[in-house]
């Protein structure tokens, strides 16, 4: 941890507002992701470093995360996460976080809009639980399930389905343009033979598997004129 001290210039005026955490000890729980549910202890004499090498003590492999995405840490009685000058940002409950912001019970962290961490410290009133009903959609890479709101996608998504998915997931909520669907989705094809409604079909097909996990939220948007991009919850 550095031993420079953090001072009041340092943290965003509506975090150093707030009164200061003096529990014994914390975990971060990831409530998004494809390990979601997963927990790591926080102690005072040691740092947390959130990023996506693998030797991060909290790796998060995505291309949305960086190397080094941002760290937690103990100074003056409180717990402090700062952000490394990621590329992708990390928000605290929503508000994207300049340098160094403290951190309170209950606070949800996200990294790069993709991973959403909650802090909850030993005598917290937020439940240890958060890992259960689960809002949104989340892949696992490996084995290609799906999850929405926590419920598994069965019979799984064809390989079509998970390829325009997974394509998706990965833009972190950027558009995927037609072009760039038939390239992922149908690579044997080298852009001959697939059309316009071939994409819509899928992508509508795709929107009704989700539907039956979550048939109250859009999770696939269209952006006309360019294509279709991921709206997580």
């Amino acid at each position: 941890m550095s031993e420079t001290s953090v001072t009041e210039d340092l943290v965003a005026p509506q975090q150093a507002a707030r009164p200061a955490a003096h529990r014994e000890s914390a975990m971060i729980i990831l409530r998004h992701g494809a390990e979601a549910g997963r927990r790591w202890p926080l102690h005072r004499d040691e740092e947390l470093l959130i990023g996506r090498e693998e030797n991060c003590d909290i790796p998060l492999p995505d291309r949305q995360v960086s190397r080094s995405h941002a760290r937690i840490f103990w100074e003056n009685e409180s717990y402090y996460i700062e952000d490394l000058k990621s590329k992708n940002g990390t928000h605290i409950n929503g508000e994207e976080i300049v340098g160094v912001a403290r951190l309170e019970d209950g606070d949800e962290i996200q990294i790069a809009l993709r991973f959403k961490l909650a802090f909850v410290d030993a005598g917290a009133t937020a439940p240890l639980n958060l890992d259960e009903n689960l809002p949104g959609l989340r892949l696992d890479m490996e084995t290609r399930q799906v999850w929405v709101n926590n419920k598994l996608i069965d019979p799984p998504l064809s390989l079509h389905q998970y390829r325009l998915l997974h394509a998706l997931w990965e833009s972190g909520g950027g558009v995927v343009t037609r072009e760039a669907i038939i390239n992922i989705v149908w690579p044997e094809a080298s852009g001959e033979g697939v059309s316009e409604q071939a994409i819509d079909a899928l992508v509508r097909r795709l929107r009704e598997r989700i539907e039956e996990c979550d048939a109250e939220y859009r999770y696939i948007v269209t952006v006309r004129g360019h294509g279709f991009r991921l709206d997580n919850r």
